[in-house]
């Protein structure tokens, strides 16, 4: 069985969107199979040639092979990585030095670096690496993002169901980066809407990963151009590609957390265009 798995996603115009069936939607951006015992899964995205991925690392470590699309040597000749773990105690091995990584710690890799290894503490309790991957410009140092260490902003209130702490671990005010941004949402008991009102970011595209939904329960994921909204179901540990040009919000069945990831023009998390609430369609 190979080791890594991947699959290359083509961009879709919000014109060619508007005539997609359910079928058809879910194949152009929900990513329905991260996670496998000793194999890391990959989507490539032409949406800024962003990467998306998982893996757990099992009976052994796994290495970050480079991929066809790339054309590169190794995978980060060209690329930057942010790793963000959502299980046991992992080490990522990178060219030799390890770091490990507890329950949501994370980890940034600059390009450059040519050897990177994936392995859990305890192969009973294995950890749980979630990855996106970004072109980047220039060579930045590796930095451990811990839970002390990201930015902390409460959103939301319980009034409108979408009370919420949202964590930013990779940022550039957290982490010297080319392009690539990484945070975490978590909703607070009773709430279900995360990212509302929405808006979108024409300079970014985004990636939403859905994790910690109770079984039994599943998030309802909105995309699609405000006018003209659409929207997915989601499972746990299960993720969907957000156009620049699409809305990106969801509402569950019960509370959840998210990863999102970001790509594209700028390094501005405040660079976005809110919908009215009242106008979305």
């Amino acid at each position: 069985m190979k080791q890594v798995n991947y699959e290359s996603r083509y961009a879709s115009s919000p014109d060619a969107v508007k005539q997609y069936d359910t079928t058809q939607l879910r194949k152009e951006f929900l990513i329905e199979n991260l996670f496998e015992s000793d194999t890391l899964n990959l989507v490539y995205s032409h949406y800024d040639r962003f990467i998306t991925g998982g893996v757990i690392p099992t009976s052994k470590a796994i290495e970050l092979e480079t991929i066809d699309p790339l054309k590169a040597a190794y995978f980060l000749e060209r690329r930057e990585l942010g790793i963000i773990n959502i299980g046991d105690t992992g080490i990522i091995t990178v060219d030799g030095t390890e770091y490990i990584l507890n329950h949501r710690e994370a980890l940034y890799i600059g390009k450059g670096n040519k050897n990177v290894l994936f392995s859990s503490k305890s192969s009973k309790t294995p950890a749980k690496f979630y990855l996106n991957s970004t072109p980047a410009h220039k060579a930045y140092p590796i930095k451990k993002i811990g839970i002390n260490d990201v930015e902390v902003i409460e959103l939301g209130a319980a009034e409108t169901a979408n009370a919420r702490t949202l964590r930013k671990y990779i940022v550039n005010s957290v982490v010297d980066v080319c392009q690539l941004q990484m945070g975490m949402t978590t909703l607070k008991s009773g709430s279900s809407w995360n990212t509302m009102p929405a808006h979108v970011h024409d300079r970014r595209m985004e990636v939403y990963f859905y994790f910690e939904i109770p079984e039994g329960q599943s998030v309802s994921h909105f995309m699609g151009q405000p006018q003209e909204t659409r929207h997915i179901w989601m499972q746990n540990n299960q993720a969907v590609i957000s156009p620049p040009w699409s809305i990106h919000c969801g509402s569950g069945t019960s509370n959840y957390s998210f990863i999102w990831g970001m790509a594209g023009e700028n390094l501005d998390y405040g660079d976005m265009d809110v919908c009215k609430i009242n106008e979305l369609r």
